[in-house]
């Protein structure tokens, strides 16, 4: 029955998905923690204008992708499609301009309505950073190398490539929107429908277009390092000189671009071969004109998102869950459960089954991959003790119950 499955590119995380995810996020917490960043929250919807704003009238999240819905205010509020808006809005409406710099760290669901393929879903769900209030090259290098450290924790080094890109200084991009539009005029005609309306309205998102006449027109477009400014093409290489000091590997990819207005110099992703086409694990970039686009002080910025489903299907070394404790009673019910709330409190995982014989509850001890059944019988409750089985090795002893803990905790 349709209505009893999962919505179109969702899906439900079960303790193995689960497990997976939050190792992820939480090895990038862990990272990110080492630098001085801290949790922030978002909520998951915010008025439409806090993304429409950002993100860029034409571009295809707003025009297709983004879940918009008016409440029962009449209010147009839409479910975040990315993280970077939320955080900055929450920037403008805390009044944080005095608290910079900024270093924020968030996690959770996004949504957008595309096609679900490989590692790409309908909600998914996102790590990332802001560096809020920095705006030199120094701010670049640590918030690249930093991305980079936490996907080495999580063992993908070796898995990823970094590409990098600068789009400049204001002078830069301006004189670049010029060289553009003077190589896509000509082709006007024979390009795509969107990027036709992008031509006239940001013409560098003609670069990101999909379309396949499209790719071919753009291939000999003009590069943005043609245009730089001295002070552009100084401060690139300094963050380039920065990440080869931090043994960051990289290349140059003239042709990465972002096409928003806001953004400037940096621009980088790290990409895989490993999903198929969707090779993008990680992407971010400076926007330091974005806070002031939505209103807020002018304040320089720079971060990155990543996909938690990607990274999740590339990490191999998951930690295994802690295996518990099974205790098996074979008296009195009560008291079994008065030691598993003995053991819980002192930290150890207790899994106290709810009915069966001895084999059943045997049987569902090591389906849960118990380290050691507690098996708690009327004879050994008389001489104050229980049986502990050692489940790996099969061996087993009576321990006193009241040196049960310091037995089970002994490394």
């Amino acid at each position: 029955m349709s209505s009893l499955q999962p919505v179109r590119g969702t899906h439900d995380l079960l303790p193995d998905d689960s497990r997976r995810h939050r190792h992820v996020e939480q090895t990038a917490f862990e990272v990110v923690k080492r630098y001085g960043y801290g949790e922030v929250v978002t909520p998951i919807f915010e008025f439409t204008e806090v993304f429409s704003r950002t993100l860029g009238e034409t571009s295809d999240v707003v025009t297709k992708e983004m879940y918009t819905f008016a409440d029962r205010s009449g209010d147009s509020i839409t479910l975040r499609p990315e993280g970077t808006a939320g955080v900055a809005r929450a920037f403008i409406s805390g009044g944080l301009s005095q608290n910079l710099p900024l270093k924020l760290f968030y996690r959770g669901p996004m949504f957008r309505h595309e096609r679900p393929q490989k590692g790409r879903l309908r909600q998914f769900h996102q790590v990332g950073v802001e560096l809020l209030g920095v705006d030199s090259p120094q701010a670049d290098v640590e918030v690249v190398s930093m991305a980079f450290r936490m996907l080495q924790a999580l063992g993908l080094g070796d898995t990823v490539q970094l590409e990098i890109n600068t789009l400049g200084d204001a002078d830069s991009r301006t004189a670049y929107r010029d060289a553009l539009i003077a190589y896509l005029e000509p082709f006007r005609d024979a390009l795509s429908e969107d990027s036709r309306a992008r031509l006239d309205k940001n013409p560098m998102r003609v670069l990101d277009s999909k379309d396949e006449g499209d790719k071919r027109i753009v291939a000999g477009a003009p590069l943005i390092q043609d245009c730089l400014t001295p002070g552009a093409r100084a401060f690139f290489d300094e963050v380039c000189a920065g990440l080869t000091a931090l043994a960051v590997p990289f290349v140059v990819n003239p042709k990465l671009v972002r096409g928003l207005d806001y953004y400037c110099h940096t621009a980088f992703e790290f990409i895989t071969t490993a999903l198929g086409a969707q090779g993008t694990v990680l992407a971010g970039g400076r926007y330091d004109g974005l806070i002031g686009q939505m209103g807020g002080p002018a304040t320089p910025g720079i971060g990155w998102a990543a996909g938690v489903e990607r990274l999740s299907m590339l990490v191999e070394d998951v930690p295994e869950a802690a295996r518990p404790v099974a205790i098996i009673p074979m008296g009195d019910v009560q008291a079994a459960m008065v030691l598993a709330d003995r053991l819980r409190a002192v930290g150890l995982a207790v899994d106290l089954g709810f009915s069966g014989n001895m084999k059943k509850r045997m049987a569902r001890a090591n389906k849960a991959r118990a380290r050691f059944a507690v098996i708690l019988g009327d004879d050994e409750a008389a001489r104050g003790a229980v049986t502990l089985r050692d489940l790996d090795s099969g061996s087993q002893e009576e321990v006193p119950l009241a040196a049960l803990e310091e037995r089970l905790l002994r490394p």
